[in-house]
């Protein structure tokens, strides 16, 4: 640390505008340096961040020492709050925020090692931690440990894809923490979404200035239907003559359905939300999470009665039993069809730009290398980024490259700098015992489990000759293993139309 803090010290000494040049650019040269200079306070930062847990945690053991063992309840909150008070005040922040600090010190110390590890070399930062001890929080010490090793170490089994943990902004990073959280609990999320039902509730908040917040706490689908259908009704009231904002139309359009029921003069159209399903979730046949898009981790008794009842708003997907990642959509032609917007949908989930939190219904499709120049109209030569970070790329010397057919693109800045995207965090499902386990044989194509879910009258015209891989399972192979009982019958065949588009 001390190195570093003299490199930028010499360099605040010289001035920014007084940085030495080293090649022909002087201005680029001047850039360059700001910005590595950013990125080595940032990693300072962290480290700092480290010591402070070290002298947190290290004062509340010794105070603890010299108090003693309490002899009561009353005493052992006593004694924390006279440790809480003492840190308040040497850190001249409220005992609020002292507590907090106490309590992820503590956990850092005793229960993550892994992460306090890479916030003392810098390469997380704080704010990550945090996320690391909220995601940990109730979990057993084996699952906190599971979790922490999925995301910090790159030679856990299943580690996870895309950016690092400390590339990835901390909201980010939070969300694909609380997802891995929620595939992995140890305790059913079938059981944890019942207790959430029965807590349901609306919440009315005053506010300054006039204003208040009416917030309902709703089982996932029932929200995100909401949401996306108020999208929807909101952006087609967007115009040249219109003068509110996406956010200020939504919000309107709320109040407006609560207020009279239906809207006067307002669009209700139907919400598409994609519902992403482990197969043999979706058969019964295991208790793995679907994903709803915009949301996250659903129970699949939600999945199975959102695409069993007919839900016309919910668009139904199934992953790949051997990957755990949805099959593709593809066809050749200028205008992205809706089928293949969908599967960008399910590729990215979110705006493909570094750190950007817009959910996939917002935003728009575009191709990396323009049409004009040769860019085909494919799965890997497209993007989906949101209305901002679409404008930032064709006003801007911003260009997205390197998409795949299950990676989004990457981004290359005007500074020439490259920021890897965020990808899907896809995992192999779970297998019943009965079927062996998914690493004992080669991993199943595509095509012959659509033949054993729907039958291969049902998939004519749904996947085309030759799309099955090398090594793909024939129409009497079910998958891993050999031995045990033929999978059930799917209770919704249809779903094969929608990979067919």
């Amino acid at each position: 640390m001390e190195a570093s803090l003299a490199r930028l010290c010499a360099f605040a000494g010289r001035g920014a505008g007084n940085a030495a040049s080293t090649g022909a650019d002087p201005l680029r040269d001047e850039a360059d340096a700001c910005l590595d200079g950013m990125a080595e306070v940032a990693s300072m930062e962290a480290r700092l961040a480290a010591l402070k847990v070290h002298f947190a945690g290290g004062y509340a053991r010794v105070a603890v020492a010299m108090a003693g063992p309490a002899v009561s309840p009353q005493e052992r909150t006593a004694q924390e709050m006279a440790v809480t008070a003492e840190v308040a005040c040497v850190l001249t922040v409220s005992e609020r925020s002292a507590a907090a600090l106490l309590a992820e010190s503590a956990t850092l110390t005793t229960k993550l090692p892994l992460t306090l590890s890479a916030l003392q070399v810098g390469s997380i930062s704080w704010q990550h931690a945090r996320v690391m001890c909220d995601e940990t929080s109730g979990l057993d010490p084996a699952a906190a440990a599971a979790l922490e090793a999925h995301f910090l170490d790159p030679e856990a089994p299943f580690a996870a894809r895309g950016c690092p943990a400390g590339e990835l902004v901390p909201g980010r990073f939070r969300a694909k923490a609380r997802r891995w959280r929620e595939v992995h609990h140890p305790v059913s999320i079938e059981e944890r979404h019942r207790k959430g039902v029965e807590e349901r509730r609306l919440e009315y908040v005053p506010d300054r200035d006039g204003m208040a917040w009416l917030s309902a706490y709703l089982a996932a689908d029932v929200a995100v239907g909401v949401w996306s259908r108020a999208t929807e009704a909101a952006r087609a009231l967007q115009g040249p003559n219109e003068s509110r904002t996406l956010t200020q139309l939504r919000a309107d359009v709320a109040a407006d359905w609560l207020l009279t029921g239906v809207a006067e003069g307002t669009p209700s159209p139907k919400a598409q939300v994609l519902v992403t399903v482990p197969v043999l979730s979706l058969l019964g046949a295991e208790t793995e999470p679907a994903t709803l898009d915009g949301y996250g981790p659903v129970p699949p008794s939600m999945a199975r009665r959102l695409v069993g009842d007919g839900a016309g708003s919910f668009l139904r997907v199934l992953t790949d039993p051997g990957s755990g990642a949805p099959l593709e959509i593809g066809r050749t032609s200028y205008r992205v069809p809706k089928a293949m917007r969908q599967w960008l949908r399910l590729r990215d989930g979110r705006c493909p730009f570094p750190g950007c939190n817009n959910h996939s219904l917002d935003n728009e499709a575009d191709h990396l290398l323009a049409w004009s120049k040769g860019g085909g109209t494919g799965v890997t030569n497209l993007g989906q980024p949101c209305r901002r970070h679409h404008r930032l790329r064709h006003t801007t010397a911003w260009r997205p490259v390197d998409a795949t057919r299950d990676q989004p693109p990457g981004w290359i800045s005007p500074a020439g700098r490259s920021y890897p995207s965020e990808q899907q965090d896809w995992e192999p499902p779970h297998w019943p015992q009965h079927l062996g386990h998914a690493d004992e044989c080669r991993e199943p194509q595509p095509p012959d489990w659509l033949e054993v879910l729907a039958g291969p009258d049902e998939l004519a015209g749904a996947v085309g000759p030759g799309d099955a891989g090398p090594g793909a399972t024939g129409p009497g192979e079910i998958g891993p293993g050999d031995a045990g009982p033929p999978l059930p019958v799917d209770p919704f065949p249809d779903w094969a139309l929608f990979i067919a588009a």
